[in-house]
């Protein structure tokens, strides 16, 4: 592994921080202290992990020197000895420091809204969306994560024609920013009398939520606000007042609606924030399709038109796609129990920055 100035630049920065924070002759500047605290904590893993690593190429160094001088035979073969170790541990150093390196997703800590819709199939999909909703609900609360339900439609058979939920606290976008696309399940409803495997899709999209800083620019003139009575299961409505809203923006064409807070000022906040978490989907989609053709080709454009991931119940498995893995006990997965398939997808995330980098250079 090469090591390049960006690790030096990176080591010397870390010392100016120190001795900045030590130097108390400037008096004390809350602002500047914490600014540089919070750079120094995120550049501190990385510069541990270059200075372990440069530390080992030193005592390997020595080792050598030690192995080739036949001086001291019995010295020479201990050096021999400990140098498989040492080799061995350099590479786990360096792996850990080469993924130190890659650039971390500036959306990973930002709290998510989760829109899940029935697709082809007509109430089996319904059905599948609603276990959608509780694999992600349960393994949101596993990972002690804040989940509220925005908004529902139902259908007759108990399912979803549409649910969005928000999850909040624990890096959810990191989590859940894998579920986006097409998901396919294969599976005998509990309605066909002949036995018959159908198949039904739902698509989900995860949005992460986008801070109301003026760069997301919506004009008041550009919506169509709509009032309405929240309903419940049956079409019972929970209150009598409208304080439901529905916000359509007319130059995209996207409706956002929330149902579920307590007053219509509440549920107006969050579904506009719902509504720029949308527009901002729509410009990095944008962004990325005025890039190159060629990295769409290699690693897809991550729209939700991709099929994913396929549930097929009758060999109880779960297959991604995009790493070509399967993943044995649905129940106990649409339980809630994802973590070891999200973790695959990351590593999966992991190994082509990292080939993107290798290319690169």
């Amino acid at each position: 592994m090469q090591y390049n100035d960006r690790l030096e630049t990176l080591s010397n920065r870390f010392d100016e921080i120190d001795a900045a924070l030590a130097d108390t002759s400037g008096g004390y500047d809350q602002t500047r202290v914490t600014a540089l605290m919070k750079e120094r904590a995120s550049i501190e893993p990385t510069v541990a992990a270059f200075r372990d690593v440069r530390g080992l190429l030193r005592e390997i160094a020595d080792n050598d020197a030690l192995r080739a001088d036949k001086s001291d035979p019995e010295l020479a073969a201990l050096a021999e000895e400990e140098a498989p170790a040492l080799r061995e541990r350099l590479e786990s150093l360096e792996a850990e420091l080469q993924e130190l390196m890659l650039p971390r997703d500036p959306n990973d800590d930002k709290d998510v809204f989760i829109e899940i819709r029935a697709g082809a199939g007509g109430d089996e999909a319904g059905i599948f969306a609603g276990d959608l909703l509780r694999m992600y609900t349960r393994f949101a609360e596993s990972r002690k994560m804040r989940v509220e339900l925005l908004s529902e439609n139902e259908n007759e058979a108990g399912g979803y024609k549409e649910v969005v939920i928000g999850v909040k606290g624990g890096e959810p976008y990191r989590w859940f920013k894998y579920e986006s696309g097409v998901h396919r399940v294969q599976r005998v409803p509990a309605t066909e009398a002949q036995g018959r495997i159908h198949t039904s899709t739902a698509t989900v999209a995860v949005l992460p939520e986008v801070e109301d800083d003026g760069e997301i620019e919506i004009r008041p003139g550009d919506l169509e606000v709509d009032t309405f009575k929240a309903s419940g299961a049956g079409g019972q409505h929970v209150n009598k007042t409208e304080s439901a809203i529905r916000i359509t923006h007319k130059p995209s064409g996207i409706i956002v609606a929330c149902s579920e807070e307590r007053s219509q000022l509440q549920n107006r906040a969050r579904a506009m924030d719902m509504l720029r978490a949308q527009l901002a989907a729509n410009q990095r989609r944008e962004r990325e399709e005025s890039e190159a053709s060629l990295r769409r080709s290699q690693v897809g454009t991550g729209d939700r038109s991709e099929k994913i991931r396929t549930y097929n119940y009758p060999q109880d498995r779960i297959t991604d796609h995009r790493i070509n893995q399967s993943f044995q006990n649905i129940k106990a997965i649409l339980d809630g129990d994802m973590e070891k398939l999200v973790i695959e997808l990351q590593k999966w995330e992991k190994s082509r920055l990292l080939a993107g980098e290798t290319t690169a250079a």
